[in-house]
């Protein structure tokens, strides 16, 4: 599938999923173009090889990759580093890399890639790897203490006011933006993410945003809808549609039996217990389509005065949802962080639905944990039947959908200590550049990396399906984070200084609240806003404003 085509095709009005499905789209395209496959360059025919070479190490349904197949990509992905750099040139220079360990995958990734790189160039790199409960804390203490021990950062762009904000990071050489092919980024992912003050310096390595993951064999289980019937249960038992749908499945669940392990049912999976500020993404989930208005960019806090929202009656929604089906979940999810509930719960048969990362759907094909790889299925978020309206004060009695762009992806960045030495400095832009590149990342977002799709090419089909995927799982999966990405009322992620001590000291609250330490959702909420409220007054009011609308595009 060409690119340019497909954009075409896109900007005309088609969604990514109707372009890309079945082969009236592909017949579609090609008639579109007036090009056969002779118009292909060598150059572009060496790419596709070398983008199906990669896609079969070592081939859905043939095991969870290895450090040795994280090596075998990381060499055959060295153009680019070849074409920038001699061999031997970074003799002598050592980097330290800091990242995450998270599933063994990350930091894992990136040594295997990397060690090819560092083969060829001669430079070493030193790692320093982070669980993701404590990534916040390290990342804060060296922005405050000014002790930036690392040259490379795996970072996602909330921080971007912290790091780039105060001069930490290195602005990215142009031969960079060349080599990685930024323009191949979908459209959200586009400047201004990875900018400021008009400077970039931020490589893409993933494209975040939450979906919705279910259990097919839920909704086509005949027992259960018979039951649903009988039980006067509203509409047809299929996959939720709203957020009420949810909580009635999850209530309706409660005491039956799954039909894959023969263990007791679950509907949906909240993670009650924090992780380091990236769990209150899990209640944005809920809140977003009851929080984000269609004519208002601006969701958790007011544009003009940085007034949280959180203690709104949208929030509080989405929080008493959360404690209406407490009594629904595993033993003990007071304590299932989020990577207990996708990991240990969801992707070894536990629970029917699931909200989470683009890993969930490359990691249920092609990790050798996963139970559910034939029988689960994708859509964008839950919507809600009605949208509060912060204008008015009044909720809006229609159908609203938000997707949340939970963090706006990982990103490689580097930092200012390098820019002193132009050879250090190169090297880490290349080692960055490498991490970033055009067929790596397409590799890293058919199999299990952290990572999901974040560029344009990363929706062609016929590519993962040469990988093992079959057509109808991949159309599902991309076409959740297509939808997503592409939504007109998509909730964004603010790039605002101190974004993480905001959903630190939320998740501290809503351990409270999920606990009962609070006479009502509203006392707990409040306290967040409270909450919230100091951190805004210490970092300082006026310029959170004017960031904040900024990240906005307001």
């Amino acid at each position: 599938m060409k690119v340019a085509i497909y954009n075409q095709l896109v900007r005309a009005g088609a969604t990514r999923r109707e372009v890309l499905r079945g082969a009236a789209s592909v017949a579609a395209l090609a008639a579109t173009s007036g090009m056969g496959l002779g118009a292909l360059t060598r150059s572009a025919a060496a790419q596709a090889d070398l983008r199906a070479q990669i896609l079969q190490i070592p081939g859905v349904g043939k095991g969870s990759p290895t450090d040795a197949d994280w090596q075998k990509v990381g060499e055959l992905c060295l153009a680019g580093t070849k074409s920038n750099v001699q061999q031997g040139e970074f003799a002598g220079v050592e980097l330290t890399f800091m990242g995450l360990n998270n599933q063994n995958l990350h930091n894992f990734l990136f040594r295997g890639f990397l060690k090819p790189w560092e083969a060829y160039t001669g430079a070493k790199i030193n790692w320093i790897d982070l669980a993701q409960a404590d990534y916040n804390a390290r990342l804060q203490q060296s922005i405050a203490t000014g002790t930036v021990d690392f040259d490379v950062i795996e970072m996602g762009a909330p921080f971007e006011g912290d790091v780039c904000g105060k001069g930490l990071a290195s602005e990215m050489p142009d031969w960079v933006k060349q080599l990685i092919d930024m323009d191949d980024y979908v459209t959200y992912l586009k400047e201004p993410v990875g900018t400021w003050d008009g400077k970039t310096y931020r490589i893409s390595i993933d494209g975040d945003c939450h979906t919705f993951a279910y259990r097919k064999d839920y909704y086509e289980n005949a027992e259960f809808a018979a039951a649903w019937k009988d039980g006067g249960g509203e509409g047809e038992w299929a996959p939720p549609k709203t957020w009420a749908q949810v909580q009635a499945h999850s209530k309706f669940l409660k005491g039956k039996k799954d039909p894959l392990t023969g263990l007791d049912a679950h509907g949906f999976l909240d993670p009650l217990k924090g992780w380091g500020g990236f769990g209150f993404y899990f209640l944005e989930d809920r809140a977003a389509p009851y929080a984000k208005h269609p004519d208002d960019k601006a969701w958790l806090f007011d544009a003009d005065t940085m007034k949280p929202r959180v203690n709104n009656p949208a929030f509080v929604k989405a929080i008493q949802d959360v404690m209406d089906i407490m009594d629904t979940q595993p033993a003990d999810q007071i304590n299932a962080d989020p990577g207990t509930t996708a990991f240990q719960q969801f992707l070894a048969g536990t629970g029917g639905m699931l909200t989470w990362w683009g890993d969930v759907g490359s990691m249920a094909r092609t990790s050798d944990t996963s139970v559910v790889g034939d029988v689960v299925g994708f859509s964008i978020l839950p919507g809600a039947d009605e949208v509060y309206n912060s204008k008015t004060g009044a909720w809006d009695k229609t159908f609203n959908e938000a997707p949340n762009m939970a963090y706006i992806g990982w990103g490689v960045y580097v930092m200012s200590r390098v820019d002193s030495d132009e050879k250090r400095k190169k090297a880490a832009w290349s080692a960055a550049a490498h991490l970033g590149g055009k067929d790596l990342s397409l590799w890293m977002a058919a199999y299990p990396s952290g990572f999901q799709p974040y560029r344009n090419s990363h929706f062609d089909y016929a590519e993962w399906e040469q990988a093992g995927y079959d057509r109808a799982y991949i159309e599902d999966y991309l076409g959740s984070n297509a939808d997503s990405y592409n939504h007109p009322n998509a909730a964004i992620e603010p790039r605002i200084p101190g974004i993480f001590q905001y959903y630190s000291v939320a998740e501290d609250e809503l351990a409270k609240i999920y606990a009962g330490q609070y006479k009502s959702v509203q006392e707990g909420a409040d306290a967040i806003a409270a909450a919230w409220e100091k951190i805004t007054d210490q970092i300082g009011r006026d310029n959170q404003v004017k960031l904040y609308k900024a990240s906005l595009g307001m």
